[in-house]
């Protein structure tokens, strides 16, 4: 194979050669970046041939190595039944993420197609929101009822070794009626009981729990606390239903974080991938920058009413796009605070209060700071202490505002059902910009005498 060939071209070989074992050793001889960017750069057919020719179970492994948005592209081509095989290969929590991503008659496709046993529990996880346990948990873990002996634990585990293989296994869990967890069994412990032994005499009684409708943030702080693998997921009346892993609480937390940044970037808080049909990239990108320019007039028009004083102290132009953009940013970084504070529930969209006063000191103390800073250099240039107190005091009331603003407005748009991390920022930008200016004009209005 040619080495002058691109990554891609090189594997698109292979597969029309039709052999998996070469394949799946290529693919393992790139990193994790250079395979998803030779998987993403095929084109279609290409992509669903590599996945037949894989088979289901390394498809499954390849698949979960990507986003969401870059496993539903892959699998969005092949028929239901193939995309179904493949999904029935993956943990439950990832079939469960891979199908909310995907449109409803899409997943509703590929359910029809899975087995029976992956479906009921692939319908029963997409009932809870991604951010509480319910929704991270996965549904393989071993549990066996508290009148068990060692004997009978050890005899299962050899039995279903093939099925168990593929479970992350850390700990047993034992259950009373109606699944109720009563214990939690370590396998050392297990192999070093005798085999007559009953399980309850050797489990760790009280076992701590959770329940499917903890918070993300909660999770997080429990993992914080306790250094465990997992931790069992129960029901209100403390029914054993899934186990939440430590490593997937920290990848929900990346994602909620990414997904923050791309909805300030106006992306509406989605993938958006290169590899996206066109019209779709294109009206995600333009529901953010149409608003913002029709936004972006108001704040002109501001311009407009004082364009008299602005023709007589013309240095004044020269501050205005100064104050808008310090302020904006000093703005911005409230709303980051605040998007990032309630993507982790640190925060609850009626704390009005609680952001206002803990945002008010920061933006005092900072808009004093660049108020002197801006305000001193603007005297300095036109030797007049009346242009610096002008600008000055605009950029810091302007600041103080724009921290207070960006503190509030993601948690009432949050309130009212709206994204707030994608409507934040042109609110926040078209009401910094407009008082900006009105400090500014109104200001140099009333002491006009005193610049000119």
């Amino acid at each position: 194979m040619s080495a002058s060939l691109e990554t891609w071209e090189q594997l698109a070989q292979l597969i029309a050669g039709g052999d998996p074992g070469r394949v799946e050793a290529f693919l393992d001889g790139l990193s994790g970046e250079e395979r998803a960017r030779a998987v993403s750069r095929l084109d279609e057919p290409s992509q669903s041939a590599l996945l037949k020719v894989l088979g289901p179970a390394a498809s499954a492994e390849l698949v979960a190595q990507f986003s969401d948005a870059q496993a539903v592209e892959l699998l969005e081509d092949l028929a239901p039944p193939d995309a179904a095989a493949i999904v029935d290969e993956l943990p439950s929590n990832e079939q469960a993420d891979l199908l909310s991503a995907m449109t409803r008659d899409e997943a509703a496709s590929i359910l029809a197609q899975m087995s029976p046993d992956e479906a009921k529990d692939a319908r029963h996880l997409l009932k809870f929101d991604a951010d509480v346990a319910g929704g991270l948990m996965i549904t393989e873990f071993l549990a066996f009822p508290v009148s068990a002996t060692v004997e009978d634990v050890l005899r299962d585990l050899r039995e279903n070794a093939a099925e168990y293989s593929d479970y992350e296994i850390q700990y047993a869990y034992i259950t009373a009626e109606r699944g109720r967890l009563v214990g939690v069994l370590r396998l050392r412990d297990l192999v070093l009981a005798q085999a007559a032994s009953s399980i309850e005499s050797i489990m760790i009684a009280r076992p701590l729990h959770l329940t499917t409708q903890t918070p993300l943030i909660e999770l997080k702080a429990f993992f914080a606390e306790h250094a465990y693998f997992g931790v069992p997921i129960t029901t209100d009346e403390g029914a054993l239903v899934g186990v939440v892993r430590r490593v997937a609480v920290e990848e929900a937390i990346g994602q909620r974080e990414t997904e923050a940044f791309l909805s300030v970037s106006g992306l509406s808080g989605e993938d958006e991938l290169r590899t996206m049909p066109l019209r779709l990239r294109a009206g995600r990108r333009l529901s953010w920058l149409s608003i913002n320019i029709l936004l972006n007039l108001l704040s002109a028009s501001v311009i407009a009413v004082y364009q008299d004083t602005l023709s007589a102290v013309i240095a004044l132009a020269v501050f205005l796009p100064i104050i808008s953009d310090m302020s904006g940013c000093s703005g911005n970084q409230a709303v980051a605070v605040s998007i990032r504070e309630l993507s982790l529930g640190l925060v609850r969209p009626g704390e009005f209060l609680r952001v206002v006063w803990k945002e008010s000191a920061v933006g005092l103390l900072n808009g004093l700071v660049l108020g002197l800073l801006l305000g001193g250099a603007a005297a300095l240039w036109k030797q007049n202490l009346f242009l610096g107190l002008v600008v000055g005091s605009a950029l810091a009331l302007n600041t103080l505002l724009a921290v207070v603003l960006g503190g509030v407005i993601p948690l009432m748009l949050k309130g009212l059902k709206q994204d707030p991390a994608l409507a934040s920022g042109p609110l926040l930008t078209t009401v910094t910009d407009m008082v900006g200016f009105l400090l500014v004009l109104s200001l140099a209005s009333a002491t006009l005498s005193r610049l000119v």
